[in-house]
Order: C-alpha cells, then structure tokens, then sequence
C-alpha cells in the first residue's frame, strides 16, 4: 500500500529538518506524497517545493494556523487548521501569517516575563538560540528548559509551564473560525481540522463543532493521525462521511522535538493511504474559481 504524510514541520517553525532534508526523509521512507504545514509560516515552501521537483516526490504546499475555538466550545480553546494546496505566493496569505506572527513576536517577552517571575531567568536571546533565525514558539521555550535541565522532556515543559493555564503560559492571539478558514480558501487552500480527536470531546460536541466550523468553511477532517488510536481513527472516518468531510491524514512530525513520532508511520501503526489523494484533490479543485464556459 503506498503511503501519504499531510501533516509535518521543518526548521522553518519548529521541526528539527530543513524543508529540503525533510523531502528526502519522505523520499526514503517511500511516500507517495508529504505535505509540509508549518505553524502560521509559508517561508520553507519554496525549498520544499524545489526538493519535492528534485527527488521526484509528490509534495504538497501548507500551513498550519490556530484559530479561536473559545466562543465554539464554550471555553478557552485554540483549534488548529491545516491549509493544503495553499499558494505560497498569495498576497492576503502572506498579511495574514504576518499578522500571526508578529502576534507570536508580542507574546515571546511575556512568556520570558513569567519565568523570570518563577525565578527561571530565561532569556529572549536563549530560547531564540533553538529556533535557528526561525519563529519563535513554546516548543523552543521547552528546548531551552530541557536544556537548562529544569524539565525532563517537552511533555513536562509543557504541562508544568507551557500548556493553556500552566505556570508560564501566555494567550495567543488567533484568527477567528471565519477569519482563519476563509485565509486559507483564499490562497486556494483546503481546509483541514488537524488532529480532532486530541480535543478529547464527547462524539456529540465534536460534531456539533464539525458542524459550526463547516458553516465557515471547512472541507477536512483529520481522521488518521499519530496519536490517534485505531477506534478513533475509525470513529471520525465515519463521522466525516456522515457530514461530508474529507478525510485526511498525517504524523505531525516534528524530528528531535517529537522523536517518538516518525515520518509517514507515526507512533508505528498509522497508515495514511495514498488513495485518500483523489479526494482531497477533488474537494480542494471544486473550491477554485472556475473559468468561464466558451460561448457563455
């Protein structure tokens, strides 16, 4: 069975490959396609491309954006949306990613604010050390601390510190549902909640959700993914046919950030056919503009 990854990060935000080493990873893994959806940054597409045309593999541009997910559920929520297909060139992307990131710019002091007040004098300049020239997020925050040896791993550097309501942690400004889905249509992309089943609801709130979020827009489901067990898995391949979703499917992979999970396999089961391609490239051609029928 020839196999797809719609869900990996680079260098460019807060993967441990370069977009081209990243490429040849999914080359030597044998995938049929890679998709590369860095968080709310387009800027390793170029090279990912070029690598993709080089090696003869399939690669697919996106993006990965959070959007405010606090009015849908009820309480304070970031909901994350992967972009495929999107165009790495469109002007009102690329103001919109900026508008994120200069939101991530103004959000990186406070956070270093907050552990200074825990009495971790962390600076900007050290956790920027980890991001490589790159955008600046929590998961360099996690780098440094393992770094500084305060954490054992990232997974305590964010549920001590870094995680929605831990000791450390900072609000991010967000596009809202509308806002965020309707930048990714824009630059031709197809809308994908990522990892639905990490929000850890109950079947009826997520459809519900499923539902509000489609009045704005979203196309996919991300049904198959790493930290996904085989029932979930299954339970949202079913529930995205019942709403008209499309199903699509992805490691996260992040390299040295995230080692447990490997390109294209995940934590070792996942299987993300390559079948699944036909109908994301369907959905995603539907919502272009089409041109104009000759003679009308």
């Amino acid at each position: 069975m020839h196999l797809i990854d719609l869900h990996s990060h680079s260098t460019a935000s807060d993967g441990s490959l370069s977009p081209r080493e990243l490429a040849a990873l999914g080359r030597q893994a044998g995938l049929k396609a890679l998709a590369l959806t860095d968080h709310d940054t387009i800027a390793g597409l170029e090279e990912f491309l070029a690598a993709g045309q080089e090696l003869g593999l399939e690669v697919v541009p996106g993006v990965e954006i959070s959007i405010n997910g606090d009015e849908l559920l009820g309480k304070p929520a970031s909901l994350h949306v992967l972009g495929l297909w999107v165009d790495h060139r469109h002007q009102g992307l690329l103001e919109g990613l900026k508008t994120l990131q200069e939101a991530r710019a103004r959000r990186n002091p406070q956070i270093v604010q907050k552990f200074n007040d825990l009495g971790i004098p962390l600076t900007l300049e050290e956790v920027a050390a980890h991001a490589g020239g790159q955008l600046v997020g929590r998961p360099h925050f996690a780098q440094a601390l393992l770094q500084r040896g305060i954490v054992r791993d990232r997974g305590e550097a964010f549920g001590r510190y870094l995680a929605a309501g831990a000791k450390a942690y900072v609000p991010k400004w967000r596009f809202s549902p509308a806002q965020g889905i309707g930048l990714l249509r824009a630059a031709g992309g197809l809308p994908v909640l990522a990892h639905p089943g990490m929000l850890k609801l109950a079947q009826f709130d997520l459809e519900s959700l499923l539902r509000r979020l489609m009045d704005h827009g979203l196309e996919g489901l991300e049904a198959l993914y790493s930290e996904h067990d085989t029932a979930i898995r299954q339970a949202l391949t079913r529930l995205a046919a019942r709403l008209g979703l499309v199903v699509s499917g992805g490691s996260d992979f992040h390299g040295r950030a995230k080692p447990e999970i490997r390109l294209g396999l995940g934590l070792g089961d996942l299987r993300v056919p390559a079948t699944l391609l036909a109908a994301l490239r369907q959905r995603r051609e539907k919502l272009l503009p089409q041109p104009p029928v000759p003679g009308r």
